[in-house]
């Protein structure tokens, strides 16, 4: 039988070809595992993070966890299960050294050896969730508050900072932050972004400024934070307070405000303010009514955005506005009213930090990393999800 034609348009296999197939699948692959690892964080954060948010009984969300401040966690366990413990584990370690000077001839030896050490892992795990259920936890409050401490001779007691209480103060603080940059960055941007689009005449002069923003867009946060330490909190004698804060995180995402204020503006049709200036409107006019409404969609969503992913830094907040723990509100205990804008605050991402890296890990301390991370998420989450939603709604507004 006479072999089929080839069309003189199909497609011929060629290595060039399969080289392109096998880049393209390699491509996808990567992009998918991205996808992947970031899913898997996420998930993560939200699995082991509701454990410390929310809780099985009414009004299921933890409450102290989300008002009172970060506390030191005092724990009593009861001794007996603990020295149980103690003493099974050591059988343990002797019969795996048992097992270990055993020849390769030994092998009933071996199986009986493993059943043991078996019967006495099950054993442990019976005495273990013994001793997690006779635990008494108090934060600092409910410590000092006690007329009676558990009998020592039962108890054991252990101290476990910042793993008590709840972060109450680092979620104010946070939302100040955020809040507050977001004012000073939009104001600054936007004026900026009215001059480079509306103001400036074409040169080497305006080339270099945007230049230079978009080179401010790739340096490092740690640059940032150590610019407002010097410039706000030393030179300026702001100390670590909530204003040295905003300002260095507006900075830092001002290139982002400008360069997206700056695109929507210039993307208005030229004949909307030609229209405007025909009609006998000076040019703040035209650009306030006729140029700024409708490129406000564009502007919204990337600086809101831009605010909150800044926010995150922590080396700015770090350096210029958080304290490791502040017992008082923002609004507490201030002796004139210019006292609230020169104060430090706790902020989530300082205090995930600090949780992390500054105290000894254990059980306790994960639970506070992972639900302080769960509540910066969703606050993040929250702000992006707003800035979303009005240029929804300022869009449907100006239609063109």
């Amino acid at each position: 039988m006479p072999k089929p034609k080839r069309h003189r348009f199909s497609i011929r296999p060629s290595r060039k070809k399969t080289t392109e197939v096998l880049a393209v699948n390699l491509f996808r692959l990567m992009t998918y595992c991205v996808i992947l690892a970031a899913a898997y964080i996420f998930v993560d954060i939200a699995v082991n993070g509701s454990k410390a948010v929310f809780q099985s009984k009414a009004p299921f969300i933890n409450t102290q966890f989300l008002t009172e401040k970060p506390q030191t966690l005092h724990v009593f366990e009861p001794l007996e299960p603990y020295n149980d413990l103690q003493r099974l584990h050591g059988q343990i370690l002797r019969l795996e050294a048992k097992r270990k000077a055993l020849g390769k001839n030994d092998a009933q030896q071996d199986a009986e050896y493993a059943i043991e050490i078996s019967s006495l892992q099950t054993e442990m795990e019976t005495l273990d969730a013994q001793r997690k259920a006779g635990r008494l936890k108090y934060s600092d409050d409910e410590f000092r508050a006690l007329t009676e401490t558990p009998d020592p001779s039962k108890f054991k007691h252990e101290t476990y900072a910042y793993s008590g209480g709840g972060i109450g103060p680092a979620i104010i603080g946070t939302c100040l932050l955020v809040l507050g940059s977001i004012a000073i960055a939009l104001s600054l941007g936007l004026l900026c972004a009215i001059y480079l689009s509306e103001y400036s005449r074409p040169g080497k002069t305006l080339q270099a400024i945007r230049l230079s923003v978009l080179n401010l867009s790739g340096v490092p946060s740690i640059v940032f934070g150590l610019f407002g330490f010097g410039m706000f909190v030393l030179f300026f004698g702001w100390g670590v307070s909530m204003i040295a804060g905003w300002f260095t995180l507006a900075i830092m995402a001002l290139p982002v405000i400008i360069a997206a204020s700056e695109e929507s503006m210039r993307a208005i049709p030229r004949g909307f303010r030609e229209g405007s200036l025909a009609l006998g409107a000076t040019k703040w006019t035209s650009i306030r009514t006729n140029v700024l409404p409708y490129a406000l969609p564009g502007i919204l969503t990337p600086s809101i955005m831009g605010i909150a992913r800044v926010a995150g830094e922590t080396a700015p907040i770090m350096f210029t506005a958080a304290y490791a723990l502040r017992d008082q509100l923002p609004w507490e205990g201030l002796k004139q009213p210019t006292d609230f804008f020169f104060q430090g605050v706790m902020a989530l991402p300082y205090h995930i930090y600090v949780v992390s890296s500054k105290i000894p890990q254990n059980e306790y301390t994960r639970d506070m990393q992972y639900g302080t991370a769960f509540v910066f998420l969703f606050i993040v989450g929250f702000f992006a999800l707003s800035s979303i939603l009005l240029r929804i709604k300022v869009r449907s507004k100006y239609k063109w």
